[in-house]
């Protein structure tokens, strides 16, 4: 056992947030302890994402300054992790030979061991091309966890992406689409519960088509059955776990998106009223450019049926403005689009070409990006109006909200989130435990966040409280 310190940095998507937590539990379990800075780390690890057309620049800029960080002291150890070591493979340890272990999506689980041997043996890089089928390494949900909300855990339901998006990188550093068997992700959930967690969010790359290859296999060897996702009969089942008060998911893809994922979240009481629906574009030229296998009209036809279903339905959305070939008009209609979606938020980003995609390869129809910073604000500007709408449609509402931590900004004021993934902030006199439930009265309303005022104590957190022992 060692007693090393570690530091985990985390880039990206939510998978990646995930598989850091294994990471630092992979690490605890070895006898690292966390490190509250730098100086008294002695393993960083940077756990990387590719999606941006920056994530180069950063990581080796990253790894660059933190060379004079690992050359100040003895022993210490530098990992790059995740996508874009997945992608780069080689190429790091070349850029950067002061890194001690580059190791990829597929193989989390090999954290601990890989450090430990370039201990004894030098740099090291181990990228696997594909998932590892035995024991417990292809699901990073089955290995140890130190996590970063002790009321809150992701439940990998997933892991690669059978989609080819044309902008998207995910599938060359995710690899194919496979679900995880039904009864452990229910397993899993009933594990968290008994351990007083009370929220759990399923992850996946495109959790809505979770448990299609598990139905095409089943096909296969008895010839009956249809192959069909079976995501609403994972909501239904994980929802229906005792102690679990919320269930979130994300990512779902439009595509896939059928009406009993939508009867499930309406008829599952602990599964919470926020959709995550990306949409990218609302031209169906680019549409059909970026291989989403859905129109403009479909998006929206479904969107109103989700909202017909589902009570007080928030939904949040993804565009990509300049995406190469767009022209005025289509982006017109995105704006259009967004503007009849009435989305309560949107993460806007700008086209950025990613190596190894289809789309990088479209050189001679990019958009100069000074128009695609133009039309980001114009988007912006739609967007953020709708949200500020839908906040303000709440002022007067008793809102439930899960307590996540007092405000960054403002000293007494404590920060919770509703069901609708809103985040909502209200002055409170003394400390109120982190995974607490309380009821509080909406009485303003910003773009980004709720203002509010405490009603009532609904209940106090059940998750284990870990205290250090010192002995006497």
């Amino acid at each position: 056992m060692t007693n090393g310190k570690y530091i985990v940095r985390t880039h990206g998507c939510q998978m990646n947030e995930h598989d850091s937590e294994r990471i630092a539990g992979l690490l605890e379990a070895d006898g690292y302890s966390v490190a509250e800075t730098e100086d008294e780390a002695n393993v960083i690890v940077l756990n990387t994402c590719c999606i941006r057309e920056n994530a180069d620049e950063k990581l080796y800029g990253q790894l660059g300054w933190l060379k004079q960080w690992k050359e100040a002291a003895p022993n210490r150890q530098l990992v790059v992790a995740g996508c874009l070591a997945q992608k780069d493979k080689e190429l790091v340890l070349k850029k950067a030979p002061w890194a001690d272990v580059v190791m990829g999506t597929h193989n989390v689980h090999r954290a601990a061991e890989l450090i430990n041997f370039a201990q004894k043996n030098g740099p090291v890089t181990e990228i696997f091309d594909e998932a590892v089928l035995e024991d417990h390494a292809l699901f990073p949900s089955a290995l140890p966890a130190k996590r970063e909300k002790s009321f809150n855990a992701w439940v990998t339901i997933q892991i690669g992406c059978d989609n080819s998006c044309s902008f998207c990188i995910v599938p060359s550093v995710r690899g194919e689409e496979i679900s995880r068997p039904f009864a452990d992700i229910v397993s899993e959930v009933e594990d968290l519960a008994s351990q007083g967690i009370t929220e759990v969010s399923l992850l996946g790359q495109n959790v809505n088509s979770y448990g299609r290859d598990i139905a095409l296999d089943i096909r296969r060897e008895t010839g009956v059955g249809s192959v069909r996702p079976m995501f609403a009969e994972l909501l239904e089942a994980v929802g229906a776990v005792n102690g679990i008060r919320r269930v979130r998911f994300v990512s779902p893809h439009p595509k896939d998106m059928r009406t009993e994922t939508f009867a499930a979240m309406a008829n599952t009481p602990a599964v919470c009223e926020h959709l995550h629906y990306p949409l990218q574009s609302g031209s169906d030229t680019v549409l059909a450019a970026m291989h989403r296998g859905y129109t403009a009209e479909r998006y929206l036809s479904r969107l109103a049926e989700a909202r017909a279903a589902i009570d007080d339905l928030a939904v949040s959305s993804d565009v990509i403005v300049g995406f190469p070939g767009e022209t005025e008009d289509d982006f017109v209609r995105t704006m259009e689009v967004c503007a009849e979606a009435c989305f309560d938020s949107v993460f806007i980003y700008e086209f950025s070409p990613r190596a190894g995609t289809e789309a990088a390869t479209y050189t001679d129809r990019f958009v100069d990006p000074k128009v695609a910073n133009q039309r980001y604000e114009r988007l912006r500007a739609v967007v953020e109006r709708s949200a500020q709408m839908k906040h303000e449609a709440r002022i007067g509402r008793i809102e439930e909200v899960i307590i996540e931590g007092m405000s960054r900004k403002n000293e007494g004021v404590v920060t919770g989130r509703t069901r609708q993934n809103k985040l909502l902030h209200f002055p409170y006199g003394e400390p109120i435990r982190v995974g607490s439930y309380a009821n509080v009265l909406v009485t303003s309303a910003a773009r980004h966040f709720l203002r509010g005022e405490f009603q009532e104590m609904i209940s106090m957190p059940t998750h284990r409280v870990h205290l250090p022992v010192t002995a006497l």
